[in-house]
């Protein structure tokens, strides 16, 4: 080859050798095989907040908070034409359908958001044929919204507090005719419990509540009705989080063990009577006590209390959630 030709090659080479580098450079994910990203984040309008106080939901929060990428959350109803999901809460809806929007774009679909159970939860007929996804503490919901749940903990170990009394219970909301009034009226004939709460006049502020908790060996996780999967703060933040033992009202034993495990609570139903369970509590040794607490070796307890975290859980969910289907009829769906 004469000298030239060498030359030409070379600077072809280095010529085509640029443009491949270029080519990563401006399209990195066609080159390395990944998809590329959508350019669009999922907008997730809340058509009304579901607490009182509306937190800071500008830019990424999504991403900061949650590190759930692509999701975008508005309250803003004049961007209702560009959302993908709009989200109403049961506690917002007003009865009738004059204060939802008039139109809804097509493939945008409406979830309908419930943390309170099926005795709670009033008005539910006139909302058929309205919803396309439902987002509640049931399992089988569309979008799962749990209170809380345990999470694998390598390095967790067992921290027991101090114990200054045998029972208590936090109680705002006291109704005769609950079924948790009428066995805490039964129970407290055989042992004594202190009660904290509205319904005592003998309120927690919000940083009192745990520490109150923790000093009793027990706690009663009476939940205000019962209902499969209506396992709420009760379980998870006063008891649990807080380090005592859940004596637990609610649904079935069965139900409660797909959340936590069988030895991490005891339940009012493992018992033939009131009188029974009093025994067994006042009764119990100290290491038949701490076997209550073997969980703690293995997981620790994540609470789902900030709303945002539990709305930007829709992105997470939405590529997989069914198209273009609607609940017919809420209400019987809701109280099954």
């Amino acid at each position: 080859f004469s000298r030239p030709g060498v030359r030409a090659a070379v600077t072809a080479g280095v010529f085509v050798v640029t443009l491949w580098n270029l080519r990563c450079f401006l399209n990195p994910s066609e080159v390395s095989g990944e998809a590329p990203k959508p350019a669009e984040p999922l907008v997730v309008l809340v058509w009304e907040w579901p607490s009182k106080q509306v937190p800071n939901i500008s830019g990424d929060v999504c991403h900061e908070l949650y590190g759930i990428a692509g999701c975008r959350l508005t309250t803003e109803r004049r961007l209702l034409a560009q959302a993908d999901v709009v989200v109403f809460p049961h506690s917002r809806l007003q009865p009738g359908r004059d204060r939802l929007p008039k139109e809804r774009p097509p493939g945008q679909n409406w979830v309908w958001v419930s943390l309170e159970s099926p005795s709670n939860t009033k008005a539910l007929a006139g909302w058929n044929r309205t919803f396309n996804w439902v987002m509640t503490y049931r399992q089988d919901s569309d979008i799962f919204i749990p209170y809380g749940k345990l999470v694998p903990n390598r390095s967790a170990s067992v921290n027991i507090p101090t114990k200054t009394n045998l029972v208590s219970w936090v109680i705002s909301n006291y109704h005769r005719t609950q079924r948790r009034a009428e066995v805490y009226k039964n129970l407290s004939k055989h042992l004594h419990v202190n009660i904290y709460g509205k319904a005592n006049k003998k309120p927690l502020c919000k940083d009192c509540l745990l520490p109150t908790t923790s000093r009793s060996k027990f706690y009663l996780a009476f939940e205000n009705s019962i209902h499969q999967d209506y396992i709420t703060e009760k379980l998870w933040r006063n008891s649990l989080l807080a380090g005592t033992v859940p004596v637990v009202l609610g649904p079935p034993r069965a139900n409660y063990e797909r959340f936590v495990p069988a030895d991490s609570f005891i339940h009012v139903d493992d018992f033939g009577s009131l009188a029974e369970l009093a025994a067994f509590l006042k009764t119990m040794n100290s290491s038949r006590y701490r076997q209550f607490f073997s969980w703690q070796k293995r997981y620790s307890v994540k609470l789902y209390d900030d709303w945002r975290e539990r709305i930007c859980t829709i992105c997470t969910a939405y590529p997989g959630l069914p198209r273009g289907r609607v609940y017919p009829d809420l209400e019987s769906w809701f109280n099954t």
